[in-house]
């Protein structure tokens, strides 16, 4: 799949998510030629709530890819936008705390974080990542020693 036409996601979102939210994310994933489908899931009743804000659920080497080539695209610098919106707390959430946006593989099940602090080079830096160096995940962004990492990957011995 290397056609970014022929990229499609699954959305997940938590039920507490604004519609206009959800159209932010939608919005940016279809500028990026990326077809996206949005699933709702339902409030849940043990009163954890889902670690994260957004799951999107692509074929993530692909997507990486294809968004590596529109780096001076407005839709990439769309994406990067509508991302660091979401992921703003405004003042009439009914959240507790920011939670990530994560993108999970659809083949490997690794999933990257895209934390509310996440800088430019972080950005950028995902757009080049190879994937394949990483076993469990999740991974994020370690802004002290600037790069993509996942800590369950280095604590298993090699």
């Amino acid at each position: 799949m290397t056609d970014a036409d022929s990229l499609a996601a699954d959305i997940f979102v938590d039920a507490q998510l604004s519609s206009e939210r959800e159209d932010l994310i939608v919005g940016a994933l279809t500028a990026l030629g990326v077809s996206a489908r949005v699933r709702v899931l339902p409030r849940r009743r043990s009163g954890s709530e889902l670690q994260w804000l957004i799951l999107a659920a692509l074929p993530l080497q692909a997507f990486l890819a294809s968004i590596g080539g529109k780096i001076a695209d407005d839709a990439y610098n769309g994406f990067q936008n509508a991302v660091r919106k979401l992921l703003r707390r405004e003042p009439a959430d009914q959240e507790p705390a920011v939670r990530p946006i994560v993108l999970q593989d659809i083949n490997s099940g690794l999933r990257i974080v895209l934390d509310h602090d996440l800088p430019a080079e972080g950005y950028e830096d995902l757009l080049t990542l190879d994937l394949s160096r990483f076993r469990l995940g999740p991974v994020h962004y370690d802004r002290t020693q600037q790069r993509w990492r996942s800590e369950l990957d280095e604590s298993q011995p090699s």
